[in-house]
């Protein structure tokens, strides 16, 4: 007899569609994922308008530019959910490495003459051997002291692009040699083999965060956020796996850091200071801290309210309003800072978080619901039978 056979008919309901549902309920955020990743992929070729979201229909050059400047920061905004979400590393420098990576990458072009490609891979290269370094000596204290450590590290890096003009354009900001990178990806005309790039790189950034939350790399880094003596006590190391995971989010964030410099012909100064490291981690706790699809809607978000409240705060509509309106309306900064505050008060697991919460409450309500008809199933099949001669 199986053990299937061996199960009453409750326990038979219950297990069937369960499991069916569970194996079911697995493969959907793959399918989903996929079928945006193509649609993403075909945008640039549609003709598709969203009036006060994108300044111009889908094809042109000025929305896939504000795209791809969306799939940059939504990449890096995926680096920093790593750090924090995973590993529980409250970093203030992590904007660092990706300037490490917007910075290499021109150096590389601009002072070794070599290629695209080869530029890609020393920045890459040099970004997380810069957070080996700085996240070896960090990773020996936790909390707010680590924070403020990389926070030290981040200033240290943008004093050091501001002074060396001669390597990194100081104040004015390092641009791309143009002439050591491919033609498909240098112009307006280009701008969408740009936008192909940066959400190949948005794919790459999305799947080996993946990789690492789903490994045991990050079940180790989740147990060392939880307890991390718990995991000493195990005989295993909490520094070595902060640190990898550490080392890999900088990988990642250069990563965009080259789209960034690829996309905007150029980066400046801001790219490596502290400012953009507290914007990524608005991204993120928008989004939700602990979602990866969260990280990417916050840094979507985000850019694009960033851009188009600019755009906002500049029309006659705001300049006729009166000056107890003009003068806070006329800040995009205010505006972001009030959506900030109000999910942080209405949605305190930000978006992601408060669309799972309402799905699992939802889920347990079926749940139980269900549960309960089978009990009374169970209670009418097992409910003596009254035989008359």
């Amino acid at each position: 007899m199986t053990l299937r056979q061996a199960q009453g008919p409750a326990e038979r309901a219950r297990s069937g569609p369960q499991a069916a549902g569970s194996g079911i309920r697995r493969f959907i955020p793959a399918v989903v994922g996929t079928v945006l990743v193509a649609f993403m992929a075909t945008l640039p070729l549609l003709n598709l308008s969203l009036p006060g979201i994108l300044p111009t229909p889908t094809y042109m050059p000025g929305t896939l530019a504000l795209l791809s400047l969306c799939m940059v920061f939504a990449a890096l905004a995926l680096s920093y959910n790593l750090l924090l979400g995973s590993g529980g590393m409250l970093s203030f420098g992590h904007a660092l490495y990706f300037g490490a990576g917007a910075y290499g990458l021109g150096i590389a072009l601009e002072h070794f003459g070599v290629p695209l490609w080869p530029g890609v891979f020393i920045a890459l290269i040099g970004g997380m051997v810069i957070a080996l370094v700085t996240g070896a000596v960090s990773m020996r204290v936790s909390g707010i002291p680590f924070a403020m450590v990389t926070l030290a590290f981040a200033q240290a890096g943008s004093v050091l692009v501001r002074r060396n003009s001669q390597v990194t354009g100081g104040e004015e900001g390092l641009g791309l040699n143009t002439q050591q990178v491919p033609d498909f990806l240098i112009g307006v005309v280009n701008t969408r083999n740009l936008y192909w790039f940066t959400l190949v790189v948005l794919v790459i950034v999305y799947l080996v965060t993946l990789w690492v939350d789903t490994s045991r790399l990050g079940h180790l880094a989740r147990a060392t956020r939880e307890n991390e003596q718990r995991v000493r006590v195990l005989g295993l190391s909490p520094y070595r796996v902060r640190l990898i995971v550490f080392v890999i989010a900088a990988g990642l964030a250069s990563l965009a850091g080259v789209a960034y410099m690829l996309l905007q012909s150029g980066t400046v100064p801001r790219s490596v200071s502290a400012d953009l490291t507290i914007t990524v981690l608005v991204m993120v706790v928008l989004g939700g801290v602990g979602f990866r699809w969260g990280a990417i809607v916050g840094g979507v978000l985000y850019t694009l309210l960033d851009q188009r409240l600019t755009v906002l705060a500049g029309s006659d509509a705001i300049a006729g309003l009166p000056d107890v309106l003009r003068v806070p309306l006329s800040e995009p900064l205010f505006l972001l800072g009030v959506l900030f505050i109000v999910v942080v008060m209405f949605l305190p697991g930000g978006i992601a978080g408060t669309i799972d919460g309402a799905i699992r409450r939802r889920r347990g309500e079926n749940v139980r619901g269900s549960l309960r008809r089978i009990d009374d199933a169970d209670d009418a099949v097992e409910a003596p039978v009254e035989v008359r001669a």
